[in-house]
């Protein structure tokens, strides 16, 4: 498979390209900058997202969006970047799969709480959490593109281990028993290169969490 990947030399980045590169997929690595930092298995597209066109992307079959800005007054670019490859990939064959937020999910069967809207969101992470979950709902309306959306569980930890598990769900925050809500950034990439492979949940979002 043909996997291009924006974002590539992020944290979260790095490990998609490794996981998709160990199994032997072809990776094209879109990067800002930094290019000497990607794996040098990997085709290397050195370019800002927001001047990517369709023939950058082209016959790349998946597409996984994994990009991300912290900065306050960037946030919105959350909005308008995946917008952007979303308008570039309109009415194409192929797939456009975005690393997530979890402040979409939802906190109660009823659906009426959202993580982001209830008093388990910590309020450090209310911004981010607020622009990216503007940035899916955005998204979920289109008919025109083939998404996949990947929220992760309360706890996203970029240092965790990779455990090659996972449990998957929908639309509503996963806990274990002990109310904890978390995946590793390996395992997510685990995840997310099997949901390229399977085409499990095209024009849908799905979850993950740890396995136990």
């Amino acid at each position: 498979m043909k996997i291009a990947i924006v974002g590539a030399n992020g944290r979260m980045g790095k490990l998609l390209v490794k996981e998709a590169l160990d199994r032997g997929h072809s990776v094209l690595a879109v990067v800002r900058g930094g290019a000497a930092s990607v794996d040098r298995r990997a085709r290397v597209l050195e370019k800002d997202l927001f001047r990517l066109t369709y023939r950058d992307v082209k016959g790349w079959e998946v597409v996984i969006d994994a990009f991300g800005k912290w900065e306050e007054d960037r946030l919105r670019e959350h909005v308008t970047s995946l917008r952007h490859l979303a308008n570039i990939l309109a009415g194409r064959p192929e797939r456009l799969l975005v690393v997530g937020s979890a402040g979409s999910l939802y906190v109660d069967a009823a659906h009426r709480t959202r993580l982001l809207d209830s008093p388990l969101m910590p309020p450090e992470y209310v911004p981010l959490s607020t622009a990216m979950t503007a940035a899916f709902d955005e998204l979920r309306k289109r008919k025109d593109v083939r998404w996949t959306y990947m929220s992760p569980p309360g706890l996203f930890n970029a240092e965790g281990a990779r455990t090659g598990r996972y449990r998957a769900g929908l639309d509503e925050l996963l806990v274990n028993e002990k109310g904890e809500s978390a995946i590793s950034y390996a395992d997510a990439a685990i995840a997310l290169v099997d949901e390229a492979e399977r085409r499990e949940h095209v024009r849908m979002r799905f979850t993950i969490a740890d396995a136990e």
